[in-house]
């Protein structure tokens, strides 16, 4: 009797020569066969590396924040105006932001700031990052830290997303919601609708100044007007673009006191007066510079 065939462990299927047909290796033998793995057993931390983790992690997690309170002081003490002649291009050519995200980390620091001193700190949940946090930028600072709370239930205990953040903020704002929702300071545009008093200031900016119960007063290029919140949409910009839009605003204000104001001086300030966005393009602000400089502003 002839000894039965001796199963080969197979390594790999290049093992096998698919140009032999008569193969003493069957299909049971391969599905059969056995790999040796060789287990690899890996340290766990020591209380120094521990540590060091733990730390390393915290300034990765405040990078956005500490980036924030960086773009602050830059901002406030003019440290740019050596080679810039404005902030926003600074950072522009300095960080490659746009003309946005400077003042998206600098708002997200604010909020930051704010958490940490209002929240519990028990367990150490802080946001981690600038996109976290932007929805809290359209709560007052003291309800903000009610919205991270509620956001880090809902996440059970962990960091919230965006999402998560973003639906805590919704509910909050229609839990609190009044018939007047504009604030001081914001930015809307003028809907004339059904109303001719407003013919002539169709989607102009306009900045708020007072907040009654169902109506605003807002000042616009061409002075101020008190119109029904029907007659508003908030152009949603952040803080910080507000406060540009509001000194854009003093400008062309000063301007228009000025006497024997030219007619292409008006038409210039009309112009600013009805831009789309929260700030002015180089050849606008080189206009209203000349303008300013023309008549000693």
């Amino acid at each position: 009797m002839n000894p039965p065939p001796r199963k080969r462990k197979a390594t790999s299927a290049s093992s096998i020569n698919p140009e032999l047909p008569n193969s003493d290796i069957s299909t049971e033998d391969t599905a059969s066969a056995t790999i040796d793995v060789t287990a690899v057993e890996v340290p766990e931390l020591t209380p120094e590396e521990q540590s060091d983790r733990l730390h390393l992690e915290r300034k990765v997690e405040r990078a956005f924040f500490e980036a924030g309170k960086a773009l602050m002081e830059l901002r406030d003490r003019r440290l740019y105006r050596s080679t810039h002649r404005t902030f926003e291009e600074y950072c522009r050519d300095r960080f490659g932001h746009n003309r946005r995200q400077s003042y998206l980390l600098m708002d997200a620091a604010a909020v930051f700031d704010n958490l940490a001193e209002k929240c519990d700190r028990s367990d150490h949940i802080l946001p981690t990052n600038e996109w976290q946090v932007r929805p809290l930028t359209k709560l007052d600072p003291d309800i903000q830290p009610e919205a991270w709370q509620q956001a880090v239930e809902f996440a059970k205990g962990k960091v919230p997303s965006h999402r998560i953040v973003k639906d805590a903020v919704q509910k909050i704002m229609e839990r609190t919601q009044v018939p007047n929702s504009y604030q001081l300071g914001e930015v809307c545009q003028i809907l004339v609708k059904d109303n001719p008093e407003l013919r002539g200031m169709g989607g102009c900016w306009a900045i708020v100044t007072y907040v009654g119960d169902f109506s605003c007063t807002v000042k616009t290029w061409n002075g101020e007007v008190t119109v029904g919140v029907q007659h508003l949409k908030s152009f949603d910009y952040l803080p910080a673009e507000c406060q540009q839009m509001q000194g854009v605003c003093d400008r062309i204000t000063r301007l228009r006191g000025c006497e024997n104001l030219e007619e292409a001086a008006h038409a210039v300030l009309k112009h600013l007066g009805e831009v789309k966005r929260p700030y002015l393009t180089t050849m606008e602000e080189n206009l209203l510079s000349v303008i300013e400089r023309e008549y000693k502003n």
